[in-house]
């Protein structure tokens, strides 16, 4: 697109330590957001912190944006006679408007001039040669995506610290109320579908506009620059291909990549038919068009590698003590069941969940769009599956089986002993896996619990409202039960690779980890050493004050080497965890009671008279 603005002041050379374009990121941190306005709400995108409001749709305000909020309401740029008069159009093949905002107050709040571009987030990129030679496989940013993108170039942390990449400041984010059919809207709903999946935040609704507000800068592009200027065409051709280089290598050496990369898209200054330069006569730039930015592979590695390597560290001291003022706007600290949580929704969802520990940055890690994409399923019975997210951490994940009856029938006595003993809900399962864990027996890593958004047929399927029961009089920081019987929950636990937490960070052996049944069908270990894994495990459970009511090998969680051996600890036995907590119970303070020693007097047996249909597949 094509830039022109003011003039700068009449000097050709420009001093080294001239000011940005670009100026640091400011923060939310001390934003009180009632005062901001009654309804705004503070959320985190794609590591960019957010102010969102309603305002005739949805405005995100970014921090650049906020000390701007009455000149960024719609009502002040996007009023249809207002926008008709003033917008001018800027050269580009996307929809992009310079416009002057209105003066407010009687002109005692000034007008600002800013950029709006129509996000063309899943259309068909229009491919020419020369972007088809950089990447046959460019797609549009969605629009939460191209601010993060650009915020982390104008961080500049990776590449050479000296090396500044100069951009327009990214304001907020407007989404109008209307929706359009899809064929108004030029997007493939394939393409929305997989770009909200593989590049998660928000999810972008197909149907809606999306505009990016950026604040204008002043300049002339590179192209009509050249043109306007005192020198022969072989020169100015030979000084854009010159610059266009210049800027592909910097932008690489930032770990940056733009598919349509052209000289219309640099910002230069000029005076007098005269473009303005460094004292060292190199020429400064700025950078616009941001809808195709994308990492190089060797960055993006980078940044994922060093996300993970945060998060192993931030899991290291996720129970650290925090100052309340730690917590943004939209995070809660509570305890459930002597459980520390960061308490939150999932804007792309709805969804409430609850991660484990006292660090609200872990939060967006177990967001669900991080997690739900591929995954393989690890048990034949419930609901658990394998993923590896978007920032490479394995996990696994569980749907709950609270409220469900146990399949078959009731009159077995292995049946009967899982209905008497009932499945435990989700935030009994992690209270019991931390209490279990205190008391030296070793388990899996809980890491949080999910709740999904909207009701469903679970409300349906709920027979056993035991466990619901036992935490009714728990409150979440909305006020609202914790465990609700209207929704469906899962539980997010570490997918064990041999270290533990505390070391993860640091030690880079992984093992792979296997249950003791299928260790067997391998043939890693023979069925007598399962007989004895079992019995040993047990005993250990009720010497810790535990035992679990349907133990089988599958919850029996080793480690080995794929063609070596299976991990042992210090007394040269296997080491073994405990990786289901569905049926795992505590025994009482003054007894050894198990659930064998229940009697047709308990009130649970009561249900194995119901008539309940076969638990369906919950999602």
């Amino acid at each position: 697109m094509v830039l022109t603005g003011h003039p700068m002041p009449h000097s050709q050379a420009v001093p080294a330590s001239a000011p940005r374009l670009a100026g640091p990121h400011p923060s939310l941190s001390a934003v009180d957001l009632k005062a901001v306005h009654p309804e705004a709400v503070f959320l985190r995108i794609f590591g960019v912190n957010y102010v969102h409001l309603k305002a005739d749709g949805d405005l995100y305000l970014t921090p650049f944006g906020l000390p701007f909020l009455r000149q960024l309401m719609p009502e002040n740029w996007y009023e249809n006679e207002w926008f008709t008069r003033n917008k001018q159009r800027l050269q580009g093949t996307s929809t992009v408007y310079r416009i002057k905002t209105k003066p407010i107050d009687n002109a005692l709040l000034p007008s600002i001039d800013i950029v709006i571009k129509w996000s063309r987030v899943g259309m068909e990129v229009d491919l020419n040669t020369f972007t088809l030679d950089r990447n046959t496989n460019a797609e549009f940013n969605s629009p939460f995506e191209e601010f993060a993108l650009l915020e982390e170039l104008r961080r500049g942390d990776y590449g050479p610290k000296q090396l500044k990449i100069l951009t327009q400041k990214p304001l907020a984010i407007f989404a109008p109320p209307e929706r359009f059919q899809a064929w108004q809207t030029g997007r493939s709903r394939e393409k929305v579908l997989q770009r909200n999946l593989s590049h998660p935040g928000v999810a972008i609704d197909v149907l809606r506009s999306y505009i990016l507000i950026y604040a204008w800068i002043d300049g002339v592009n590179a192209v009509d620059a050249f043109a306007g200027s005192y020198y022969d065409l072989k020169t100015q051709h030979r000084e854009l291909l010159e610059l266009t280089h210049r800027v592909d290598r910097e932008m690489a050496a930032k770990g940056f990549v733009v598919a349509d990369h052209k000289p219309t898209h640099f910002i230069l200054r000029m005076r007098n038919g005269i473009i303005r330069r460094r004292m060292d006569g190199r020429l400064p730039y700025a950078l616009v068009d941001y809808e195709l930015l994308a990492r190089t592979p060797k960055h993006d590695d980078f940044v994922r590698a060093r996300r993970r390597t945060e998060y192993l560290i931030r899991q290291r001291d996720r129970f650290a003590p925090r100052d309340l003022a730690a917590f943004p706007e939209h995070l809660h600290p509570m305890n459930v069941l002597g459980v520390d949580y960061v308490f939150g929704r999932s804007e792309s969802t709805n969804g409430v969940q609850w991660v484990v520990g006292n660090d609200p940055d872990l939060f967006a890690y177990f967001l669900p769009e991080r997690w739900r994409g591929m995954q393989v399923r690890l048990s034949g019975t419930g609901q658990t599956y394998y993923t590896q997210t978007k920032d490479r951490i394995h996990l696994v994940w569980k749907v709950s089986r609270v409220g469900e009856l146990p399949a078959g029938d009731l009159t077995a006595p292995d049946i009967h002993r899982v209905l008497v003993a009932g499945y435990n809900n989700p935030f009994e399962e992690i209270s019991l896996a931390s209490k279990l864990a205190q008391r030296g027996v070793k388990t899996i890593y809980p890491r949080a619990i999910y709740m999904t958004a909207s009701p469903g047929e679970v409300a349906a399927k709920v027979v056993d409202d035991r466990a619901y029961r036992r935490i009714e009089h728990l409150r979440s920081p909305e006020g609202q039960p914790v465990l609700p019987m209207h929704h469906d929950y899962i539980t997010i636990w570490g997918y064990w690779r041999g270290v533990e937490d505390q070391n993860a960070a640091s030690d880079p052996q992984l093992w792979t980890p296997i249950d003791a049944a299928g260790a067997a069908a391998q043939g890693l270990i023979t069925a007598a050493q399962v007989e004895s894994l079992m019995a040993s495990h047990a005993e250990a459970l009720r010497r810790a004050g535990f035992e679990d009511a349907s133990l089988n090998p599958d919850h029996l969680l080793l480690s080995h080497i794929p063609g070596g051996a299976i991990k042992t600890g210090p007394d040269g036995q296997f080491e073994v965890r405990q990786c289901n907590f569905e049926l795992l119970r505590e025994l009482s303070n003054d007894s050894s009671r198990s659930t064998a020693d229940f009697t047709p007097a308990e009130p649970a047996l009561a249900l194995g008279k119901r008539a309940y249909p076969t638990p369906l597949n919950r999602r």
